[in-house]
């Protein structure tokens, strides 16, 4: 599966932007949400090949959202990387038992990111 569509879901304005703006730059289509509620709803309209997700999230953390989403048949099969200042071993642990394939932490290295993207492909 190549991957062409993301979709970032974080509560910060600066990581979205700094987020878009890279993978805009290496050819993505990326859409955005600050909430589970709005993923949900970029979801239902358009299923992304790759989700980047935030763990610290008001309403619905990123953990939640990810076990979510990765047990719904419909998004299933698309991959998460969890994209947090969490950068604890048991929260990488936690994260990829909720059902992330992979997890990167903040500030965000963007070939880090890129490879990771890569390896996903």
């Amino acid at each position: 599966m190549s991957i062409h569509k993301v979709l970032i879901v974080d509560d910060s304005k600066t990581e979205l932007m700094f987020l878009s703006d890279l993978l805009t730059k290496n050819g993505f289509t990326v859409k955005t949400a600050e909430n589970a509620e709005e993923a949900f709803r970029r979801l239902s309209e358009e299923k992304p090949d790759l989700i980047l997700m935030d763990v610290v999230m008001p309403g619905q953390n990123g953990f939640q959202l990810t076990r979510a989403v990765s047990r719904d048949p419909q998004y299933a099969d698309v991959p998460i990387i969890m994209c947090t200042s969490k950068n604890q071993e048991t929260d990488r642990v936690w994260g990829m038992r909720q059902g992330a394939r992979d997890y990167i932490t903040k500030p965000v290295n963007s070939d880090e990111l890129m490879t990771k993207i890569k390896a996903l492909s």
